[in-house]
């Protein structure tokens, strides 16, 4: 699992796992119990909003890319402004992308190889376009090595349910932000191991910790 310092591919002496999902499946319900059982965590939505945050460069060239509408009273990035526009235009979604996922990575990177130094037995790579980007070989994931992958997964009903209470938007809109990634049957059937968490919460904690034990004693 090596790779030249150039190519951007983290070489990690612990065990790494890639976790994913879907919008409204519970991925960060399961990546919080993975850290509470030791696990350490490098989330890649959490350094996106650090790298967008006001005043940031990336925050500068996505508002030059994208317009001043994406931007709040404040200064700070409307995400649901960008959102709207995102989900509903490929190219768009595509261009946000080239702007956001070099960074993220690099970022991973940094914080992977700090958390191998530090001697963390589990890493979870938390990618929630996990998938997609190693299906066209771009994205943060492209940039990222890891043993295994996780994936968490519920019905599309639930997912549909879950976004627009999470969102509070309309069924449309979050039928739209579902359709604009993988879907998580699909992803099922490439990931490595499974999380279901469409009952109730006491049940996925224990594939969560079933999971962890099983990867820590692999």
């Amino acid at each position: 699992m090596s790779a030249a310092p150039s190519s951007g591919i983290l070489t990690l002496m612990a065990r790494t796992i890639g976790l994913s999902g879907g919008i409204g499946s519970g991925k960060s319900t399961v990546s919080r119990m993975l850290q509470e059982l030791g696990a350490a965590l490098i989330d890649a939505d959490a350094i996106v909003h650090e790298l967008q945050a006001p005043g940031t460069p990336l925050l500068a060239e996505i508002r030059d890319a994208f317009g001043g509408s994406i931007l709040d009273a404040a200064g700070a990035l409307d995400r649901k402004a960008l959102g709207a526009i995102v989900f509903a235009d490929p190219d768009a979604r595509a261009l946000l992308g080239q702007l956001v996922h070099p960074r993220v990575g690099e970022e991973m990177v940094q914080r992977s190889r700090a958390a191998v130094a530090a001697g963390n037995p589990l890493i979870v790579l938390d990618i929630p376009l996990l998938f997609e980007g190693r299906a066209a070989g771009t994205g943060t994931s492209a940039r990222m090595s890891y043993d295994s992958t996780l994936l968490v997964w519920v019905p599309q009903a639930v997912q549909l349910s879950r976004t627009m209470a999470r969102d509070r938007c309309s069924r449309e809109e979050a039928q739209a932000r579902i359709d604009a990634q993988m879907p998580l049957d699909e992803k099922r059937e490439l990931a490595d191991a499974v999380i279901d968490n469409a009952g109730a919460l006491a049940e996925t904690q224990r594939q969560v910790e079933a999971f962890f034990r099983e990867v820590i004693a692999s």
